[in-house]
Parts: structure tokens; sequence; C-alpha cells
């Protein structure tokens, strides 16, 4: 039985919580301070993280930023009362993999919570994604081009894992936005630009191509 790691201190929400997984076949564990969320995230025992960010102690971006120096492959759904945009970037820039604001219905974050096992089970079967002389290693969220370790925030890797998956494909910025971002963003917005430009410094000038009023496209050769 899956078993999912609940790190909440109101124990209303957190008693919901276990009731609806269990209901759908998931094993659950609660502990109520970041303290004993980081300690038992790392434990090894869980497939997945729900992680309330107003912890008594210390709040839910201490515990995701401490797990992601050991742990940069359990998935953690951020579960929080605030909805702003700058709370919600920040959780996905330290590591999160989505983000779902209170109130909630049950049945999204029980979507969230079963897309974001299956990526993680895919990244399992198929860990290191090779284009050109490039590689993003899903496991150890390394990667190298042209021989050389580069650094990615986990946005830029998120953005990486997505192009590297479809090499040669264009890619909407509507797509790219729904797949990388995860929740609902202007679409107007530049920021899908913005990251491809950081992506192309570090990778190669040549690696991704605008395509006018199309998208990105990741170029298989010739970086």
């Amino acid at each position: 039985m899956t078993r999912v790691l609940i790190v909440e201190d109101e124990e209303r929400i957190a008693s919901f919580l276990v009731k609806g997984l269990r209901s759908h076949g998931f094993a659950s564990e609660v502990v109520g301070t970041g303290e004993e969320g980081l300690s038992r995230a790392l434990s090894g025992d869980f497939a997945l993280v729900i992680l309330d960010i107003g912890l008594p102690d210390h709040d839910g971006f201490w515990v995701l930023s401490e797990l992601r120096r050991t742990d940069k492959v359990l998935p953690v759904v951020i579960l929080t009362a605030r909805d702003n945009v700058a709370d919600t970037v920040a959780g996905f820039e330290g590591g999160a993999n989505d983000y779902i604001t209170k109130p909630f219905k049950f049945e999204e974050l029980l979507a969230r919570i079963r897309a974001r096992l299956h990526d993680s089970e895919h990244a399992s079967k198929e860990p290191v994604l090779n284009v050109a002389d490039a590689t993003l290693d899903l496991r150890t969220r390394q990667v190298s081009a042209g021989g050389c370790q580069v650094e990615l925030s986990a946005r830029e890797f998120a953005l990486a894992e997505l192009l590297f998956r479809h090499p040669g494909q264009v890619l909407s910025r509507e797509q790219i936005l729904n797949d990388v971002w995860g929740y609902d963003f202007d679409p107007g917005s530049n920021v899908v630009d913005v990251y491809v430009g950081y992506l192309r410094k570090k990778l190669g000038a040549g690696s991704i191509t605008a395509v006018r009023r199309m998208g990105y496209r990741l170029e298989k050769t010739g970086w």
C-alpha cells in the first residue's frame, strides 16, 4: 500500500486527509511540526509528502529546503492557505512538485497526488534523458551539457525535463505553463520566455529554438 506523509498541524484537516486517502487505498501518517516532518520525510518510508506551509515551529518552505538538500526525488505537494503568486513561485522554486490552496476539494488533491506519483514512477523507469550532448538524470537531478555539470533551479530543471521528453517537437507556451508551473498563470506572462532564456545560457545558445507564434523546440543536434 502506498504510504503518504502528511505534515499538517490542524487536526481537523489532517483527519480529513487521512480518511480521504484511506478510502482510496493509501496509508498515511500525520506529524504536526516541521522538525518531525523533515525527519519522517527523510526516513524513506513514504512515496509522497503533503506539506503544510503554516507549521508551529519551522514553516513548510524550511522543511522543503532541508529535504531537498538530501532527497531531490521524493514528490512533495504543498498544502497551504496562502494563495499569492509569490508564495506559489517560492514553493516551486524550492523544489515542490505541486501546490494546492485551502480550502480545496479532496478530488482535486487526489488527482494531483496520483499525477505526482505517476511522474515519480515514470522517472524511476526512465532515469536518464539524453539529447545531443546533454544529459538529465531524473534521480539525482543532475544535468550535464558539453561534458560539464550544469546547475539548474527546480523550475529550470522541470522545464528542461519537459523539453528533453519531447526533443524536436514544438511546445506551445500554454502547454509549457500548464506542464511546468502546474497552476493557473496569466497566459500573457513572459515567464516561459524568461526561463527559456535561462536554459539557453546554461545549456547552449543553440539548444532551444523559438518558433514564431507557436512556441519552443529543443534541438536534437547542433548545440
